[in-house]
């Protein structure tokens, strides 16, 4: 339960005060600081939600930090709130570029708890209080002026400053702009080695003069089968196998007799179309004789 070299501000003031009489005194609510020499005096606690009186503890009265409590030992000083508010401060201050420009907020600071020297601010560029966003160390030797509510200096960006704590957007773009550096240098070196292949000759010039090869312009033998090339053969009695004089077991086979051819049938004669039926009514009146039913 000791206390480290360095603590920030905003660790100190999300713990509860508790005395060495055990008694709990509330959780700190501001920073008592002296801005023009960059130094942490003490810190504010607030014991009653509903009163307006606050307590105030010197750095030097802080014996001991636990998970969610800070140790102090010996007696507060008792004021008010709006007494408080008047004291100076560069925490919530707003951070000011060259040419007035606008680049964030002054959202925490590191202290040296041994001495309340404040190493360096951290500087936000949106709202503080939303989580994870990200963080820029501002040393107080990069300052220029401070008036109440405002730090001055010469920045062009917070892109000048370096990272303390990186949000996850500052992230994907620090690891895509290393993916892009790292693809540009793999493409310089894939060209530089495309062009030292260009510059070579072709690929059979460079395999004759590094591989020597002796039997690659030897006209064959056409006397010589080519067969005989391969010295390493362990049967070449049986190379030649095909080229023994044996019997054809096909010679003395029978021949098939053709069959006899059949008789032809009988051609029929075409089908005739039948005659056209005529009309005996054609050209006269029907008369009772002729009706089938009378």
């Amino acid at each position: 339960m000791g206390l480290p070299d360095q603590l920030l501000l905003s660790d100190l003031l999300r713990r509860q005060v508790r005395c060495d009489q055990g008694l709990e005194r509330g959780s700190g609510v501001l920073a008592w600081m002296h801005p023009p020499v960059h130094r942490l005096l003490g810190w504010a606690s607030r014991p009653s939600a509903f009163a307006q009186r606050r307590l105030v503890w010197r750095l030097d009265q802080l014996r001991g930090l636990g998970e969610q409590e800070a140790f102090v030992k010996g007696e507060p000083a008792e004021t008010d709130a709006v007494t408080l508010e008047r004291l100076p401060t560069l925490i919530d201050a707003a951070l000011t570029g060259a040419d007035d420009t606008p680049l964030g907020l002054v959202a925490d600071a590191a202290v040296e708890l041994r001495s309340g020297r404040i190493l360096h601010y951290l500087v936000a560029r949106s709202d503080p209080r939303l989580p994870g966003t990200s963080r820029w160390r501002l040393s107080p030797d990069r300052i220029v002026d401070q008036q109440p509510g405002r730090v001055f200096t010469a920045l062009r960006g917070l892109d000048d400053l370096p990272v303390a704590r990186a949000s996850v957007r500052q992230q994907l773009l620090r690891r895509s702009r290393r993916w892009k550096e790292q693809v540009q240098e793999v493409g310089g070196r894939v060209e530089e080695r495309l062009e030292g292949w260009l510059e070579e000759p072709p690929w059979p010039e460079a395999f004759r003069e590094e591989i020597p090869w002796p039997e690659r312009d030897r006209e064959p033998d056409p006397e010589q089968d080519p067969r005989d090339r391969y010295d390493s053969d362990p049967y070449p009695e049986q190379r030649y196998a095909g080229d023994r004089d044996e019997p054809d077991p096909l010679e003395d086979w029978p021949e098939e007799e053709e069959p006899e051819a059949l008789p032809e049938p009988p051609r029929q004669p075409p089908p005739q179309e039948p005659a056209p039926r005529r009309d005996r009514y054609r050209g006269r009146e029907p008369r009772e004789a002729d009706d089938p039913w009378i």
